[in-house]
């Protein structure tokens, strides 16, 4: 299934989430650091979670994380998503600390949790979002 030819709603651009989705639509991951407590943030806001300062500064991320969790989607909550289905969504822990939901591209095998993943910009509906895949280079970590 060609992911790019989905007729699918795009983001919604705020002011705040801007840098995000600039940086993924150059095939890069950014989030947020506070210059306060040097903590990893996202989903993009004004203040810093841990620390409450508003200090936050837009960083590229490694692209590198961890699969905490997944779902195999077969009845899709949009009907733009019906002809990629079943497809797989997964909640990725970055290495640099925040969990965010994204699109995982399946390989060679099935996901398992602990799975390592890389970042994998892809085409979908006609914009490049941050999708991950399995890092046939690492191992799964258990536990």
């Amino acid at each position: 299934m060609d992911l790019d030819t989905l007729n699918i709603a795009g983001p919604t651009i705020t002011t705040l989430t801007a840098p995000f989705w600039d940086a993924a639509s150059r095939g890069r991951l950014c989030i947020q650091r506070c210059e306060a407590c040097d903590k990893a943030v996202f989903y993009p806001r004004p203040i810093c979670p841990h620390c409450w300062s508003r200090r936050l500064v837009w960083r590229d991320a490694s692209g590198k994380g961890r699969l905490k969790s997944f779902s195999l989607v077969h009845k899709p909550g949009h009907a733009g998503w019906v002809p990629a289905a079943p497809y797989l969504v997964g909640l990725v822990e970055l290495d640099e600390g925040p969990t965010m939901l994204s699109f995982i591209l399946t390989g060679a095998r099935a996901p398992e949790v602990g799975d390592p993943l890389l970042l994998a910009p892809t085409q979908i509906g006609g914009r490049m979002l941050p999708a991950f895949k399995i890092d046939p280079n690492q191992r799964r970590n258990v536990g």
